[in-house]
């Protein structure tokens, strides 16, 4: 199994398909999954990005995602339940009621939010950061020290998480225990963000270094020695996404049938 946000070498359509075009065609899907609440069409748009994941053999990697969107998607919908009576009612609470249409709300947003986040790490996971610098600076005319700001933020992300758990595993040889309710955990781990700062710091500074070494400021869009041409398969996959991008801004404009 990958580790978060690792690229994973791989043969399949998404693998193949322009830098640039997976960007653009993830950004889109996402938008789609914002766009409408029918619950329906969301659905289908989950099955697809699954559908997406195991083509290119990243199921596991999905199912760990979809498990970690999922628990803050529930807050967010239990949120819902409480705050936003709406339908028949199902059951009384002290200041209104959790309704059929609170229900279809909260669903609603737990399908949204893995919908669209599975293309957009998709992204990550079958594309090369060095691959979405390049393409992002020939092919959009992005300055090139705004594209490596956004690949060398996500590429410290997985970094920091790995250096997080290090600490951890030391601290845990060192008899503490981790083990217990959230609020013990949380109590836990708390310090151990200072030496993770320390070393988020150094690792930073370390990374500016290899970058002027290199000569990041003599960087320009005709530098990248390797070419990303769209081909048909691309703007077949950007047309597809257009396509349903513009399938939910027709629900969001017809509206969305609730229970009750």
């Amino acid at each position: 199994m990958a580790k978060f946000l690792e690229y994973v070498p791989g043969d399949s359509f998404l693998h193949r398909m322009n830098p640039c075009a997976k960007l653009i065609g993830a950004v889109l899907f996402a938008i789609a999954c914002f766009v409408t609440s029918n619950l329906v069409f969301l659905l289908v748009l989950l099955a697809a990005a699954l559908a997406m994941a195991v083509s290119c053999g990243l199921g596991r990697e999905t199912a760990g995602l979809c498990k970690a969107v999922f628990a803050f998607s529930l807050i967010l919908a239990v949120v819902i339940l409480l705050t936003t009576p709406h339908g028949t009612p199902l059951v009384p609470l002290p200041w209104g009621y959790v309704g059929t249409g609170s229900l279809l709300a909260a669903l609603t947003v737990i399908v949204r939010l893995m919908a669209a986040a599975i293309p957009l790490f998709l992204v990550f996971y079958v594309t090369k950061m060095n691959d979405i610098t390049n393409s992002a600076v020939k092919q959009l005319h992005v300055p090139y020290k705004y594209a490596f700001t956004f690949t060398s933020t996500v590429h410290f992300i997985p970094v920091f998480m790995n250096d997080m758990a290090g600490i951890m595993e030391a601290q845990t040889a060192r008899g503490v225990e981790f083990d217990g309710s959230l609020v013990k955990k949380v109590r836990l781990m708390i310090p151990l963000c200072v030496p993770l700062l320390v070393s988020s710091v150094r690792k930073t500074n370390s990374a500016a270094i290899a970058a002027e070494v290199r000569g990041f400021n003599l960087r320009t869009r005709e530098s990248g020695y390797k070419d990303y041409p769209l081909r048909a398969g691309d703007w077949g996959a950007l047309a597809v996404c257009a396509l349903v991008l513009a399938a939910a801004v027709v629900l969001a404009v017809l509206g969305t049938p609730t229970l009750g």
